[in-house]
C-alpha cells in the first residue's frame, strides 16, 4: 500500500527540489549545468496592466485607423540603417547550440515579416545568411567563427558584453553538440566541452569599447549599425557607457533571458529582472536626450506575448528581442514528443535537456537523425505566424490606449498590480497615485 504522507509538512527552505540538488552535488562533485533561463517566479510584465482609453482619451478603431510598428536603427551613422517593419527581432542563438535547420527556420520566419534574426556564438552559417533578409552578426568575447568577410555580409553588428542568464560569465557548449562542422567553424576539437570567454580579450572598459566599435565600423565601411548587448545588472551606468562608446542601439537582456547552457547558480542568482532593467536603460537615454532618438533601446528576457511587447515599449523600449519563445514556436518542448522527453528524464514544458544535444524536436541538437525532424520551411512559417500575432496584439493594445504608433505608448498608460512591480517599473499601484520609492 502507498505510504500515508498526509500529516507531513514540506520545508520551504529544504523542499524536495533543493534536497535533490544537494544530493546530486554530493554524488557528482560538480555544479549543475543546464539550458533555458531562470525558472523561479520574478516580477514581470504580467504584473502591469494598461489603462485603456475611454473619456479622457479616445481609443483608435482597429479596422479603420492604422497603428505603426516600424523601427530604424543606425540612421545617424550607418550608410545602410537597419529598418525593421515590426518592433520584434530574433535574438542571437548560436549554431552549435541550435541546429542548422533551426537557424534557417528562424531566418525564414523573420524575413517573412520584415524583421531581423541574429547569429550567435560560433559564426554565420550559409543557410542562415541565405534565408535571413536582415541578419545581425554577433561579435562575442570568444571570437568563435569570427572573420571580417562575414562581418561585411551582415546587416548590423551586435557587440556582446553579457547575456541576461549569465552576466559576468561565459557560456558552455557540451562536447556532444560539437560535431565536425561546429568544430571547424569554431576551430575546436570535436566532442570536447567548450566554454566561451566571459570578457573580450582585447579591451577592458568603455574607452577600449569605443575603439573596438570604431574598428568594426571601419571593417564594414561604416555601412551598417553597431549595437551593444549587456546582461541586466548595473543597467543605468552600462547604458550610459555604451552610448558614450558610440553604439547605435543598446540591447538589455534581463535575467529571464535564456541560454544554451551555463551554471544553474548563474541562471537563478545573477542579474536583475527585465522589468526594472528597461526603465533604468530608458532613464539613461533620457538623461542624454536620446530616448526615442538616435540611439535605440532593445529589450530581451522573457518576452512571450504581444502584451509583453507593448508593455516593454511603454516603459521605454524601441523594440524587443526574443529567443526562447521563438524556439517554442518552432516546436521545442512540444507534447508531440512526450515519450521522447520522458526517455530523457524530462517532459514537455520543463526545458531541462536543451544543453544535452538530444532534443527530440531537432532544434537544440546536432544529431542528424533528430535535426531531420525539423522542416526549416514549415518551421519558418510557424515563427512568422507567431511574430505576426505578437505584432497584432501589440497594435491592439496601443490602439486601445489611443496611440497611432506603438512608440507612442508611455509609462502613463500603465498601472502595477503589485508593490514590487510598481517600484521597479515606477508606475502607480493600481487604484492609487502611489509609486513606491518615488523618483530616482
Amino acid at each position: 500500500m502507498p505510504q500515508d504522507t498526509s500529516g507531513l509538512r514540506e520545508s520551504y527552505l529544504y523542499d524536495r527540489a533543493t534536497i535533490r540538488d544537494i544530493q546530486r552535488a554530493a554524488d557528482e562533485g560538480i555544479y549543475r549545468i543546464r539550458g533555458f533561463g531562470a525558472k523561479r517566479a520574478l516580477p514581470h510584465f504580467d504584473d502591469l496592466v494598461f489603462l485603456g482609453a475611454s473619456i479622457s482619451r479616445y481609443p483608435l478603431e482597429g479596422y479603420r485607423e492604422s497603428c505603426g510598428t516600424d523601427v530604424t536603427i543606425g540612421a545617424d551613422r550607418a550608410e545602410r540603417p537597419l529598418h525593421l517593419d515590426i518592433p520584434i527581432t530574433i535574438a542571437g542563438m548560436s549554431f552549435g547550440s541550435l541546429s542548422a535547420n533551426a537557424k534557417e527556420a528562424l531566418g525564414r520566419g523573420a524575413s517573412a515579416v520584415g524583421t531581423s534574426t541574429t547569429t550567435g556564438d560560433g559564426g554565420m552559417t550559409a543557410e542562415e545568411r541565405r534565408h535571413s533578409a536582415k541578419l545581425i552578426y554577433q561579435y562575442l568575447p570568444s571570437r568563435y567563427g569570427m572573420n571580417p568577410d562575414d562581418l561585411r555580409q551582415a546587416d548590423a553588428i551586435e557587440v556582446v558584453i553579457g547575456q541576461g542568464a549569465k552576466p559576468g560569465g561565459g557560456g558552455m557548449l557540451l562536447g556532444q553538440k560539437i560535431d565536425a562542422r561546429v568544430a571547424e567553424m569554431r576551430t575546436l576539437p570535436t566532442d570536447i566541452d567548450q566554454r566561451s570567454a566571459c570578457r573580450h580579450p582585447d579591451w577592458t572598459g568603455p574607452d577600449d569599447l569605443e575603439i573596438k566599435i570604431r574598428e568594426l565600423r571601419e571593417i564594414t565601411g561604416w555601412q551598417v549599425p553597431v549595437t551593444v548587448k549587456v546582461g541586466a545588472t548595473r543597467t543605468y551606468y552600462d547604458t550610459l557607457l555604451a552610448v558614450k562608446s558610440g553604439a547605435d542601439a543598446i540591447v538589455v537582456d534581463g535575467m529571464q533571458g535564456g541560454t544554451g547552457a551555463t551554471q544553474d547558480c548563474f541562471i537563478e542568482h545573477v542579474g536583475i529582472p527585465t522589468l526594472p532593467a528597461v526603465r533604468l536603460a530608458a532613464d539613461a537615454l533620457r538623461e542624454l536626450g536620446l530616448h526615442r532618438g538616435a540611439v535605440k533601446l532593445i529589450v530581451s528576457g522573457g518576452i512571450r506575448s504581444g502584451a509583453d511587447v507593448a508593455k516593454a515599449i511603454a516603459l521605454g523600449a524601441d523594440a524587443v528581442s526574443l529567443g526562447t519563445a521563438a524556439l517554442i514556436a518552432l516546436g521545442d518542448n512540444s507534447p508531440d514528443y512526450a515519450e521522447d522527453y520522458a526517455a530523457l528524464g524530462s517532459a514537455p514544458g520543463f526545458f531541462d535537456e536543451w544543453q544535452g544535444g538530444r532534443d527530440p524536436a531537432g532544434i537544440t541538437t546536432q544529431d542528424p537523425d533528430l535535426t531531420a525532424r525539423l522542416d526549416p520551411e514549415l518551421g519558418g512559417k510557424r515563427v512568422a505566424n507567431y511574430l505576426r500575432v505578437l505584432t497584432l496584439e501589440a497594435q491592439t493594445l496601443a490602439r486601445a490606449c489611443g496611440k497611432s504608433h506603438v512608440h507612442n505608448l508611455e509609462p502613463e498608460d500603465l498601472n502595477a498590480l503589485t508593490v514590487e512591480a510598481a517600484a521597479m517599473a515606477r508606475v502607480p499601484l493600481a487604484g492609487t497615485t502611489w509609486i513606491p520609492g518615488g523618483a530616482l
